[in-house]
C-alpha cells in the first residue's frame, strides 16, 4: 500500500513548496529512487523545470518535462506520470490523483497557502486507508 508523507512548513508562500520540493527530489535521486513530481497545469510545469534549474543553488537536478515512454530520467515533471515511474510521487496537483496508488510513496508539501487543500488530500488518503505520516518542519532550509 502506498505511503502518503505530508511535509507542514512553516512557511506561507507557493514558492517555499516549490523549493522543498526540489530539495525532496534531491534527496530521493541520492537514494536511487525514481521521482515524478505531478504539476497542476502546464504553467506549473514550467515553473518546476525553472526551479529544478536553480534550486537548490550548488545542484542541478537532472529532469525531463513530459511523460514520453522509454524515459529513462530519474526525475519527471508532467501532470500525468510516465508509464515506467512508480516510486516517489511528489504531489503538487490541486487534488489527490486515482493513479497514486502506483506509486510507492506520495509526498504532499502544505504551505500556509494550500493547507485547505492538504486537509482535503489527508481525508481522502485517509479515507483509502493509507499510511499517513507528519513531518512539521521549520527550519528546513538551513541544510538545503
Amino acid at each position: 500500500m502506498t505511503r502518503i508523507d505530508f511535509y507542514i512548513l512553516k512557511d506561507v508562500d507557493m514558492d517555499a513548496r516549490m523549493r522543498f520540493a526540489c530539495t525532496l527530489t534531491a534527496r530521493a535521486v541520492d537514494g536511487g529512487h525514481p521521482v515524478f513530481i505531478r504539476a497542476a497545469d502546464e504553467a506549473a510545469v514550467a515553473i518546476l523545470d525553472d526551479f529544478l534549474w536553480r534550486y537548490p543553488a550548488n545542484r542541478f537536478l537532472p529532469h525531463v518535462v513530459g511523460n514520453q515512454q522509454g524515459n529513462d530520467a530519474a526525475v519527471c515533471i508532467h501532470t500525468t506520470p510516465p508509464a515506467n515511474c512508480d516510486g516517489l510521487m511528489i504531489n503538487l496537483g490541486d487534488d489527490v490523483p486515482d493513479f497514486y496508488g502506483r506509486f510507492e510513496r506520495v509526498a504532499e508539501i502544505v504551505v500556509g497557502a494550500n493547507r485547505d487543500a492538504g486537509r482535503q488530500h489527508y481525508r481522502r488518503y485517509r479515507h483509502r486507508g493509507n499510511p499517513l505520516h507528519h513531518h512539521e518542519l521549520d527550519d528546513w532550509e538551513a541544510g538545503a
